[in-house]
């Protein structure tokens, strides 16, 4: 029976073309994240199932997606479908650590969920997290960072945010029987996606008696409760005047820093995940053609605390951005043709191991160098040059190492010029 070779549902490979894309928004983020006093930290991707199932950790709607298997040892693991648990485990893991404490972490997660444009079962998130702060000015900063790094990726974002202790107070005020709570939260969290009407049915189905209902629908469908200010008027309960100071104080801070404009505040936002106890938010393209959110997160100041069972709080809030969803929009956006990440193409004629040596010398000046080694004709080795989009080509024979004199061509131009052999670096270095 022959070996059918196909990719698992949910994964691909990613060509040149792609992987070039997908290196320049992580160095990207790597600067900017470092800029802003991030450190990198790397976590295992195998974890115990029971870390990741804890209630302190995804909730339910995320296990049903949890990829779970057995080693040798007949040990229940599973893979993680985030970086913020790892995370979660290391502070806990380390109660000592010196706060705050400021990370940023790069890496593969995975979810057996559905596949769609922007979002696969094996993917990237580029997280940035804080611990031992309980200022919302730290969400302020995660906001700010945000902005400016979509601005350096050239994506035109907006924010939309909230904060769960509003929504929970909110619920409270219309007289939503706790054990209703999880159910509605989660079913306003999609209000976005699927509308008044898709809201209404999902509560319906989901048992939620009709007077909750009609009050839900009655408030969501008002177009003054997606103003903060509305909410003072609703009967007042202490997570309701919690959400209301919070939201208010990180708008202070929004304001300062003159990104309002960039931010949407959705009183109905809930990021799913039972893990958030302030505020949340998630990144999505001002021009709607992904509606999948670019990244997303939120504070969680539990999770933490729940692992160790030590009685102590650790503030904590965080951001994860999407690698491959952004990709998506760069590639979406751009009608630039692949260009190489190669600077200089050098084809020997009878002179391999002089090539190898000069090519060595040229690479230690920070030249990204490729070599012909297959001993193809010429005109096939320059066509391999042009269809690769190697932007210089030299041909390196006895003459032209004899004489130190080598004609360059330009690919894209169809030009060439003759330089001596050691100004090549210099000659490149201007061009690039």
């Amino acid at each position: 029976m022959s070996l059918e070779l196909i990719n698992v549902k949910g994964t691909k490979d990613f060509f040149p073309n792609e992987q070039v894309v997908r290196n320049k928004i992580i160095k990207t983020l790597q600067e900017i994240f470092e800029i802003y006093g991030y450190q990198p930290l790397e976590t295992p991707t195998l974890c115990y199932s029971d870390i990741l199932a804890s209630k302190y950790a995804g909730g339910a709607e995320i296990l049903k997606e949890m990829y779970t298997l057995k080693d040798q040892g007949d040990r229940d693991l599973a893979l993680r479908y985030d970086l913020t648990v790892p995370f979660s485990k290391v502070i806990g893991m380390n109660p000592n650590m010196r706060m705050p404490f400021k990370r940023y972490e790069i890496g593969k997660v995975f979810r057996d969920g559905p596949v769609k444009l922007g979002r696969m079962r094996e993917f990237i998130q580029c997280d940035v997290d804080m611990v031992g702060v309980k200022s919302v000015m730290a969400e302020a900063e995660l906001m700010y960072m945000t902005i400016e790094a979509f601005d350096k990726l050239e994506l035109d974002i907006y924010i939309s945010y909230n904060n769960r202790k509003l929504l929970s107070g909110i619920l409270i005020a219309l007289d939503i029987d706790q054990e209703n709570t999880s159910d509605v939260i989660l079913t306003l969290d999609k209000l976005e996606k699927i509308g008044v009407e898709g809201v209404k049915a999902e509560l319906i189905e989901k048992g939620i008696s009709k007077d909750i209902v009609d009050s839900i629908v009655n408030l969501i469908s008002n177009e003054e409760s997606y103003s903060l200010d509305y909410y003072k008027n609703m009967p007042s309960n202490t997570l309701l005047l919690q959400g209301i100071e919070e939201l208010e104080e990180l708008n202070d801070y929004l304001d300062t820093l003159d990104i309002r404009d960039k931010t949407k505040f959705n009183p109905f936002l809930a990021r799913g995940l039972e893990i958030y106890t302030g505020t949340v938010y998630e990144i999505f393209l001002t021009d709607g053609s992904i509606d999948s959110s670019m990244g997303a997160g939120g504070r969680y100041d539990e999770i933490i605390g729940g692992f160790l069972q030590n009685g102590m709080e650790y503030p904590a809030v965080g951001i994860s951005y999407g690698l491959d969803v952004i990709a998506t929009a760069l590639n979406m956006k751009s009608n630039d043709e692949y260009k190489s990440n190669v600077d200089l193409f050098i084809i020997p004629l009878g002179t391999k191991k002089d090539t190898l040596k000069i090519a060595g010398e040229i690479r230690k000046k920070g030249i990204k160098v490729d070599i012909e080694m297959m001993d193809r004709r010429l005109k096939r080795s320059l066509d391999y040059a042009n269809k690769e989009n190697i932007p210089y080509v030299i041909i390196l024979g006895e003459n032209e190492i004899e004489s130190g004199r080598v004609k360059i061509k330009d690919m894209e131009n169809s030009t060439e010029e003759e330089i001596n052999l050691s100004d090549i670096v210099n000659y490149l270095l201007e061009k690039m």
